[in-house]
């Protein structure tokens, strides 16, 4: 119809969701210039969006309406329902079509310019009545429209309540009950879940994500990683005490039902004859003792000592669950997706099922339990002279805790001396270990620990039964890489490359102790896994292997196996598929170290935040950020080693200094701390 339009025309159109009156003053191409009534300057305009309202030129003389004029001329409600009713009724199916002049005819008294710009602007507004077609002609709406455009709007009021509804209930400063929970739906979880995976993965990003900009304003959540972890927490939707590393993660979810089924089959299979068990030699003559942590259940190694032909044999018995669990099975399948138990403050996330890992799997004490057993001959120096590895049955006799076992060592008891003899033998290996380079920091170490909703902190010394625990540990490591490199086995090997140490006059100058201590860390690598023999430097070994804890590390499972199949002179799993599984174990066994720290970090400011008012002696060990004057120290009351803000003062290595909580929130995450 555009192309009807002269010069001089009333015509209709919207500029910028205004609908307008306007007159049309010069046409150069597409483009077309209109002026309006009022205040309004002329606008170049695209001539396609013009419509010609007045074909029979009623209004050429008339003055365009002010904006305030059109306000007072609106049709009235009657009117346009009565030419609404006239028009469907008349035309069945709503197929009448009319012009907006002819509309006006009917619904305005006088027809005037006035009233037909408010026609206009009416017709583009919300109406219910007419629907404006593409070939700009106007059309009653049928019965039946109109009934679905009211279930809509119906539908609209009804989804507008909700959404106020669910602001009002994210405004407030409280934990929603469940059931608030359960009104934002779907669209608010998937947000929240958003959100948190921003914590979680990029929480330098909190401020300009886009979504959540969104949001900030309108639920007061402010506009960092902190607030936003303030505000999910004060409304329940998400739990300060977990870890955010943790979700999502393979150990976020409990072990599915048949797995658990599967674990509950083997354990009624556990006392019957396994293939390899006739390989199995008797040691269940021998006193055997397990040690560990007082509520320890996962309990997968246990020392015993034999005297033979005058000689003092140590020998180190490993939980054997390769007995059940077979490889590539569905439990040893969802193992390896865990690839460790995750120890938390709150208890562990075993790597197996419970029901078998403190089960049968377990050395549990006065049970006849399937190991793999090395037993090693050491000489004078504490050297290896001798060794050799075999399946077995066991029976402890004490499950010990390390308390118990301190004790043992300390008395040696009449007819009970062999823990002690174990300690003074494992005693002499380290010795030979720190001659051949060993570095060594035994010192207690702080953790902290949740039971019943108590936090405590527990520091582990390196008590004398620990000791020995630790380097029976380290004995079978070395005494598999030997074999393995005897028989040209892959395994899993950890090494550590070699490092330049300070020179003695560098730490002379540092006093003995902590401050000495993080001086020579400083200098070491971390260690490296891989399928062929190295050094480990910092354990003093010319080939060490990780074989202890197979109930609790996948890695360590896999060992096994590999000895397994060597003694039982089958095919073990080849070079390059053992250096695959090792990368595909890389990643969980990341994210463990990650949410184990996160956890601890979690209860450190928990700790903290009771203990405002405390002041710590510290010891100043090394600067981290000296330009922010971060630095790190060791606090021996709590075993720890603290980052804080060192205010004025220029302490040097070894220096006493007092430590104090700057500011310590759990929920926004935070923790200060002062040192001075």
């Amino acid at each position: 119809m555009s192309n009807s339009i002269q010069p001089g025309d009333t015509v209709a159109v919207v500029l910028k969701g205004s609908p307008l009156i306007g007159r049309l003053l010069s046409i150069k191409g597409s483009k077309a210039v209109v002026s309006f009534g009022g205040q309004r300057r002329d606008q170049g305009l695209p001539l396609r969006d013009l419509i010609a309202i007045d074909p029979e030129h009623l209004f050429d003389n008339s003055v365009l309406p002010a904006p305030e004029q059109v306000q007072d001329s609106a049709p009235s409600a009657r009117a346009v329902v009565e030419a609404w009713q006239l028009l469907e009724t008349d035309q069945p199916g709503g197929m009448a079509r009319l012009s907006l002049c002819e509309l006006g005819e009917l619904v305005l008294t006088p027809l005037n310019l006035e009233g037909l710009a408010a026609l206009w602007s009416w017709v583009q507004g919300s109406q219910q009545l007419f629907r404006w077609r593409r070939d700009r002609l106007l059309q009653p709406l049928t019965l039946e429209e109109r009934a679905s455009q009211r279930r809509q709007r119906r539908s609209e009021r009804q989804a507008q309540r909700k959404e106020e509804r669910q602001l009002e209930l994210l405004r407030t400063e409280r934990s929603l009950t469940t059931d608030e929970q359960a009104e934002l739906g779907q669209i608010w979880i998937e947000r929240f879940s958003h959100w948190i995976q921003l914590l979680k993965e990029n929480p330098a990003s909190v401020g300009s994500d886009l979504e959540l900009q969104q949001w900030s304003i309108p639920l007061s959540i402010g506009s960092d990683a902190a607030d936003l972890r303030h505000w999910l927490i004060v409304r329940g939707l998400l739990d300060p005490n977990q870890p955010i590393a943790l979700r999502g993660s393979v150990w976020s979810r409990s072990f599915p039902t048949d797995l658990e089924a599967e674990a509950e089959r083997l354990v009624a299979l556990s006392d019957e004859e396994q293939p390899g068990d006739e390989q199995r030699i008797d040691l269940t003559h021998l006193a055997t003792y397990s040690l560990d942590d007082a509520g320890t259940r996962e309990i997968d190694d246990a020392l015993s000592l034999e005297r033979r032909d005058g000689c003092d044999w140590i020998w180190i018995h490993i939980a054997d669950p390769s007995r059940l669990i077979g490889a590539d099975s569905p439990l040893d399948l969802e193992a390896r997706r865990r690839a460790t138990s995750l120890y938390l403050a709150d208890g562990v996330m075993p790597m197996l099922p419970l029901v078998l890992a403190a089960g049968p799997l377990s050395l549990r004490a006065g049970q006849r339990c399937a190991a793999l057993s090395v037993a090693v001959r050491l000489g004078d120096d504490g050297a290896v002279v001798e060794h050799r590895i075999a399946r077995s049955w066991i029976r402890p006799r004490y499950g010990l805790t390390y308390a118990d076992g301190d004790e043992l060592i300390d008395l040696a008891p009449p007819g009970d001396e062999a823990l002690s003899d174990l300690s003074r033998l494992l005693l002499q290996r380290m010795r030979w270990r720190r001659s051949n380079g060993a570095v060594m920091f035994d010192r207690p170490e702080g953790r902290f620990r949740r039971c019943d909703e108590s936090l405590t902190l527990q520091v582990i010394d390196p008590s004398p039964s620990r000791l020995m625990v630790s380097e029976a540990m380290l004995l079978m490591g070395a005494v598999v890489a030997s074999f393995g490199q005897q028989h040209d086995l892959p395994l899993p090997y950890r090494s550590q490359p070699a490092a330049e140490l300070p020179s003695s006059d560098e730490l002379d100058r540092i006093p003995e102790g902590p401050a000495r201590d993080a001086a020579i860390k400083r200098c070491l690598s971390r260690g490296v896994q891989g399928t062929r023999p190295m050094p480990h430097f910092s354990l003093g070994l010319a080939a060490y292997v990780q074989a202890t804890s197979p109930i609790r590390r996948y890695a360590d499972l896999v060992t096994h196996r590999q000895i397994l199949a060597q003694l039982s002179a089958v095919q073990p799993m080849g070079e390059e598929r053992l250096g695959e599984l090792i990368d595909d174990l890389d990643d969980p066994l990341r994210q463990s170290i990650q949410i184990s720290r996160e956890d601890q970090r979690h209860w450190q400011q928990v700790w903290f935040a009771e203990r405002q008012s405390t002041v710590w002696s510290a010891e100043f060990l090394r600067w981290l950020r000296p330009q922010d004057r971060l630095a790190l120290v060791h606090v021996s009351d709590l075993a720890m080693d603290l980052v804080g803000c060192v205010a004025s003062t220029d302490p040097a290595p070894g220096d006493t200094l007092e430590l104090r909580v700057g500011c310590a929130d759990p929920v926004r995450g935070e923790l200060q701390l002062l040192i001075g």
